[in-house]
């Protein structure tokens, strides 16, 4: 069964910062597309970036220039560095993964970024 686990989650001011971590279990990032999405309380879910295996990643316009997705293939984990917190960048932020047949989500970590 496939399990993404994230992690790193956590209260941070304004201009701070947060590494979140996405463990996957039976998937390989190596061989999938992996990516990192929000969702904040009325508010639809929106792509934070996302990175395919030996491709170029990509990210949403809000967090361009300040969050950067990376990855390590021999941990099979995903990470999502977050710079220059704004208090609009609070919400819960869920792992994906993505195979031929199907697409994973995490349960989820919590950011919250204060004024």
């Amino acid at each position: 069964q496939v399990q993404l686990v994230e992690s790193g989650g956590g209260l941070v001011q304004a201009g701070g910062s947060l590494r979140l971590s996405c463990a996957a279990s039976g998937i390989t990032f190596s061989h999938n597309t992996a990516g990192w999405y929000r969702q904040a309380p009325g508010n639809q879910r929106e792509l934070v970036a996302t990175n395919s295996s030996g491709g170029l990643p990509s990210y949403g316009d809000s967090v361009k220039g300040r969050f950067t997705i990376s990855r390590d293939n021999a941990k099979n984990t995903v990470y999502l560095q977050l710079n220059s917190l704004k208090p609009e960048d609070t919400a819960v932020y869920y792992c994906r993964a993505n195979s031929i047949f199907n697409v994973y989500w995490g349960q989820g970590t919590q950011v919250t970024v204060s004024s």
